[in-house]
């Protein structure tokens, strides 16, 4: 396993971090353990987690996935070999997020209580790398704004330099080391940038989608990325399992997270069907499995520092994580790139 510099942090992460999402509502706490067991025997040494987890959100179930990795560091002793992320939500309307039901946002105050749940939550004192779940501020996020912006929804935001503001407390409290973003634009990583000429700490990293059905990083975002040494820290490298193919022509195989709890919207676009079914076939036609491709082909690009994988079985991230084995030559790249001309993002 690989491992490359978060950023400009001289951090060294792997170049493949678990993702925990599943854990608390599709996996139990022995099964994240098992997970968590597998992907630290790997060499991953990066795990992803979030306040918002598990997925979907849920009161019941809110924190899930920070206790369950909670439970496993202090069993196994070994926080010292983790490199820790977790995030706070962004704008939201979730009741059960902050005391009284009040509205979520990125104010100081709120980051604050963000970062004690969290801490507690998993039985540590610091973590590595506190990242903003997504903005302030009303943009299209998750898929449903497709990659169009056409106007200011809401002037009502959290300044940034505010947010960064007591992010910056929080590191010379030793609270946390590093801040990071997610789900972000160009503008918004740029202003983010730009207030840590001013004193805040600066950003190490971007939590985005990427996948070979939504490139749409690499329209501004890459050059941001590699220009600034800002880490792209590449989410749904399988864009939730539909790149496997189990649910082409509307399939929902029992289990399955999209049988599930219907929540993939995103990738139920037109057109994203028949991209999924080019892909599939240029694998056979290579002799590659077509979730190693996939996930192969996140991790190989320049601008990805680590490639967040997810699994519901240890069966599943066995496969996963053999995708360090694939190789993304010149020649495969390109059979890639021509499949994306003719069907470029349709599931951004």
């Amino acid at each position: 396993m690989k491992q490359r510099e978060l950023g400009r942090t001289g951090i060294m992460v792997s170049e493949l971090c678990l993702g925990t999402m599943t854990f608390g509502q599709q996996n139990t706490e022995a099964e994240g353990h098992a997970q968590l067991d597998m992907a630290l025997a790997h060499g991953i040494n990066f795990i992803d987690t979030a306040e918002f987890y598990s997925i979907p959100p849920r009161a019941e179930t809110q924190g899930s996935t920070e206790t369950i990795i909670g439970s496993w560091l202090k069993e196994r002793g070994n926080r010292d070999k983790i490199i820790l992320a977790s995030k706070a939500v962004g704008r939201g309307t979730q009741p059960w997020f902050r005391p009284g039901g009040e509205e979520t946002r990125l104010t100081p105050r709120q980051i604050r209580y963000a970062l004690e749940g969290s801490l507690r939550r998993l039985n540590t004192d610091y973590l590595d790398l506190y990242q903003l779940h997504w903005p302030d501020r009303k943009i299209g996020l998750f898929g449903e704004g497709g990659t169009t912006f056409t106007s200011l929804a809401d002037a009502d935001e959290v300044p940034i330099e505010e947010t960064l503001g007591v992010l910056g407390d929080l590191v010379t409290e030793g609270k946390i080391r590093h801040v990071g973003v997610s789900n972000e634009t160009a503008w918004g990583v740029s202003e983010y940038l730009a207030c840590s000429r001013t004193g805040a700490p600066r950003i190490a990293s971007i939590q985005n989608a990427y996948n070979l059905i939504n490139r749409t990083f690499e329209i501004g975002l890459a050059e941001m990325a590699l220009r600034e040494r800002v880490s792209l820290l590449a989410y749904s490298p399988l864009a939730q399992g539909y790149l496997t193919g189990k649910y082409l022509n509307g399939a929902r195989p029992a289990g399955a997270r999209t049988t599930l709890f219907d929540r993939g919207q995103r990738y139920q676009k037109p057109g994203v069907d028949v991209a999924i079914e080019a892909y599939l076939a240029l694998a056979r036609e290579e002799g590659v499995d077509p979730v190693q491709l996939a996930v192969a082909f996140v991790t190989s690009r320049p601008f990805v520092t680590s490639n967040i994988i997810g699994a519901t079985s240890t069966q599943q991230l066995t496969t996963i994580l053999g995708s360090v084995e694939v190789t993304i030559t010149p020649e495969l790249e390109a059979k890639i790139n021509a499949i994306h001309q003719v069907h470029s993002n349709p599931a951004p």
